[in-house]
């Protein structure tokens, strides 16, 4: 006689859904960074700059006026389709629930942001 199955839910019910701290975490790839402090280390820096990279093509703007139309389109889409690939990645990283990976994709996203997306990144800034 076989034991009734758990009902659903159950089986993941061990797992607590909070930030934790430290190397031990996998994200991204299977049995990466796996406990290793340089591999964390890399992991952490990946996820900075993506993020940054997200925030730098969020803000790209390289349609010269008078371009065809139906071609600028396809290129932005091409580029939006890009970041949003980018975005995902570092969210399905921060789903990892790791809280270091989780500060370096907002201080990615920061950083990008005061680098491209900020006035002060503007070429036209007003003097006033």
């Amino acid at each position: 006689m076989s034991a009734a199955p758990p009902p659903p839910g159950a089986a993941h019910s061990h797992h607590k859904q909070y930030f934790y701290w430290g190397k031990e975490s996998q994200f991204l790839f299977s049995g990466w960074p796996d406990n290793n402090s340089g591999m964390y280390a890399l992991a952490l820096i990946l996820v900075f700059f993506l993020a940054i990279l997200v925030e730098f093509l969020s803000n790209l703007n390289l349609v010269k006026p008078g371009s065809n139309r139906v071609a600028t389109v396809f290129f932005q889409a091409g580029i939006h389709a890009i970041r949003a690939g980018f975005a995902y990645i570092v969210i399905l990283a921060v789903a990892s629930y790791n809280g270091g990976v989780f500060i370096a994709a907002v201080l990615g996203h920061a950083v990008g942001y005061v680098i491209f997306g900020s006035r002060l990144a503007k070429k036209d800034l007003d003097k006033a």
